[in-house]
């Protein structure tokens, strides 16, 4: 399988431990970026794992390269070019408080990319798989205009994408993603995306029910994925439900809607013991697409997904270096959920 993945790749910048930003003296470097891991994640499932963005060619674009790399993936289709690679900022939270992000990324090579740096057709040659996130088009109008240009080239040479809503308030307004996401899920065959994503995003939310009440709920879950599924036309809406007890303690499940045959699988539920969620969602988004190239069903789909992120929680930094027996071992062996003894 071959699956390529478009965005920004980030520094991650954060202080040791549990520190805050106002008393740490220095800053753990690494990289990390939401399509990105996805790459990785797959790499380290054996899949042929390409991923595209725009980094400058001095010595931090290729360290960021060489992040990426070591893991396996394909870094042939990444333009070189611009001065900067956008930084983030990560308080990791603890106990009652909550995690801290912050941006830097105006004027990132990516941000200031144009469609003329990207030959689609080129990077789509032989590909079964695009992947990107709603955090990609929300760098700016010119990237829409890419994302736009990738997904038409993707339909031409009979690509399946799937997208992550992934609506981040601290890059766009939720009129802008409206706009801009609206246009995008016309070409989108696989939507991932939770109850909260699916609001700020399109406005849907279930019907005569409270998706918030504290426990899953079922009927929600059902509802909002038929809403999004029916309005653009979805094959597969996957939508993730995290419980927050504390920044340490998270309850995680997910479920997914197959259209054609009306399924709605729900997954077992992990209660989590956090070493770090971020790239959380990622390695979700990663374990479903190699479920669904791998032929499986939609329950063991979701079980492969949701086992494949319970373990990225366990895991420092952004990508999630786990194998494809671990993660079903965890899911079940079988991936229906059952732990095989």
């Amino acid at each position: 399988m071959k699956v390529v993945t478009f965005g920004e790749l980030m520094i991650r910048l954060q202080p040791f431990n549990y520190e805050r930003f106002v008393q740490a003296n220095t800053l753990e470097f690494s990289f990390g970026g939401g399509e990105a891991n996805v790459a990785v994640s797959l790499a380290n499932y054996g899949a042929d794992a390409v991923f595209v963005t725009k980094l400058p060619s001095h010595a931090i674009g290729q360290s960021a390269v060489n992040s990426l790399r070591r893991y396996g993936v394909d870094t042939s289709k990444i333009t070189r070019g611009g001065d900067r690679v956008g930084i983030y900022f990560n308080e990791k939270g603890a106990s009652q408080r909550g995690s801290v992000c912050i941006y830097d990324r105006a004027n990132s090579a990516i941000q200031l990319a144009t469609t003329a740096d990207f030959d689609w057709d080129d990077i789509f040659e032989g590909v079964d798989w695009f992947h990107f996130t709603g955090i990609t088009p929300a760098l700016g109008e010119n990237v829409v205009e890419i994302c736009r240009e990738a997904c038409k080239a993707a339909k031409a040479h009979g690509v399946k994408i799937s997208c992550d809503l992934n609506y981040r308030g601290k890059l766009w307004t939720r009129e802008q993603a409206r706009a801009a996401m609206t246009d995008l899920c016309q070409y989108v065959d696989v939507c991932i995306s939770n109850e909260e994503d699916a609001k700020d995003v399109f406005g849907i939310e279930a019907e005569a029910t409270d998706i918030y009440a504290g426990e899953i709920n079922r009927e929600g879950y059902k509802s909002v994925a038929k809403q999004l599924a029916d309005k653009f036309g979805f094959e597969k809406v996957a939508i993730t439900l995290r419980e927050s007890h504390s920044a340490f303690d998270n309850g995680w499940s997910a479920m997914l809607y197959d259209v054609a045959s009306g399924e709605y699988a729900f997954s077992k539920k992990y209660d989590l013991h956090i070493i770090d969620r971020v790239g959380g969602g990622d390695s979700f988004g990663a374990g479903l697409i190699y479920a669904l190239l791998s032929g499986k069903t939609t329950q063991q789909a979701v079980e492969f997904a949701v086992a494949a992120s319970a373990l990225k929680h366990s895991i420092e930094g952004d990508y999630n270096m786990v194998t494809v027996s671990e993660v079903e071992k965890l899911a079940g062996g079988d991936g229906s959920g059952r732990i095989q003894r």
